[in-house]
């Protein structure tokens, strides 16, 4: 089963108080412990979609993807290559609860977003 995960930008120096505006959302299948599951990725890996939204442009969109040695990033449909994925930072050890903190390397700049909501696809 995969499960919808939401990501708002925590605080930080342009957002003293975060932003619902600036996030992620994607599809993710999550074991007991609301770790990614890698083997159920691997099965349902085209059904693993994220969707990138900020405030003023466009979303971008693309999947969550498997990069070699293990770690988790974001690989949008548009024209780019690898260097323009975005980097979980250690997504693999992360459990995506509610109020759980995750970082994102966007643009060589570690960012803090906190989930928001978890839900069954």
């Amino acid at each position: 089963m995969l499960t919808k995960i939401r990501l708002e930008l925590a605080r930080d120096h342009e957002h003293p108080a975060g932003s619902p505006a600036v996030g992620y959302e994607f599809a993710a299948p999550l074991d007991a412990n609301g770790k990614i599951n890698p083997e159920e990725w691997h099965k349902r890996r085209e059904n693993c979609r994220v969707r990138r939204f900020r405030p003023g442009e466009a979303d971008d969109i693309g999947h969550l993807i498997r990069k070699p040695g293990g770690s988790w990033a974001f690989h949008y449909d548009i024209e780019s290559d690898e260097e323009d994925d975005e980097s979980g930072y250690r997504f693999g050890d992360h459990a995506f609860t509610l109020g759980e903190y995750v970082s994102i390397r966007e643009d060589d700049e570690l960012r803090t977003f906190r989930v928001v909501r978890v839900q069954p696809v």
